[in-house]
């Protein structure tokens, strides 16, 4: 499998969790806090992600100046847009909790495609650097697969039930969910494809954007709505997601 259809197939299995998520949420209901406990330890890879794999990758590749030009663009990047779309209603996109009284008063309307541009906002810069981590010639980061797979999960699974609790079609949700994992797989195709031969300082540069929005994101949408149902052990539950992230990045 060559780089770019190896990016395109590893994007596709972390934006899948969003059909999974979508599935899930169809078809059963889940305890909230065991929804919130998943996002917990999907923050903790996530954080041991950023650090360990997406910024130390890229100080190494690219220096101190690259990196942190990158790591604040991405962050500025990520909350301007986070910004548009909250106010459009997507809040909330990654809501643990299943019951729409507990969700943002227009949840339940026309949010579902500020939703969706929400998902990939958040999406996108994982999928771009799941690509290029396969440009060193070695295999994909488990991690970061790991940690975007893990935080997809309850975004799919709380704003599909925002959707189904609206009255939309199965035909709709699922559509909007299968179309955002095709968009994954495609946008870890692209990043793999237009950074390939680029200078080390390119590469760094577009690692710490993407390292930048990702912990933006963390702490805007998924470390709050984890601790609001596991207060009293979210800190606990995302250790243990930062420990198993990190003993796979130094045994990989």
């Amino acid at each position: 499998m060559t780089g770019m259809w190896a990016a395109g197939f590893w994007g596709l299995i972390g934006g899948s969790a969003l059909v999974l998520g979508a599935c899930v949420a169809w078809f059963a209901t889940l305890p909230q806090r065991l929804i919130a406990s998943v996002m917990a330890i999907g923050a903790g890879v996530l954080i041991s992600a950023v650090a360990f794999d997406l910024m130390d990758e890229a100080f190494h590749q690219g220096g101190f100046d690259a990196t942190a030009i990158g790591f604040l663009g991405g962050a500025i990047a990520y909350t301007a847009a986070n910004i548009v779309v909250s106010r459009r209603g997507a809040r909330h996109r990654k809501r643990s909790g299943s019951n729409p009284a507990e969700r943002q008063p227009d949840a339940q309307g026309d949010s579902g495609a500020a939703i969706a541009i929400g998902a990939l906002l958040d999406g996108i810069p994982e999928s771009v650097v799941i690509g290029v981590s396969l440009l060193s010639g070695g295999g994909v980061s488990a991690v970061t697969v790991a940690a975007v797979f893990l935080s997809n999960v309850p975004e799919g699974l709380s704003s599909a039930a925002g959707m189904k609790a609206a009255g939309r079609s199965p035909g709709y949700v699922f559509g909007v969910w299968g179309g955002i994992a095709i968009a994954s797989a495609i946008a870890a195709m692209i990043g793999n494809v237009a950074l390939a031969g680029s200078s080390p300082d390119l590469i760094a540069g577009v690692t710490a954007v993407a390292a930048g929005a990702i912990l933006a994101m963390l702490v805007d949408t998924m470390i709050p709505e984890a601790t609001e149902a596991t207060h009293d052990y979210s800190g606990l539950i995302a250790v243990v997601g930062f420990l198993l992230a990190f003993v796979l990045t130094k045994s990989g």
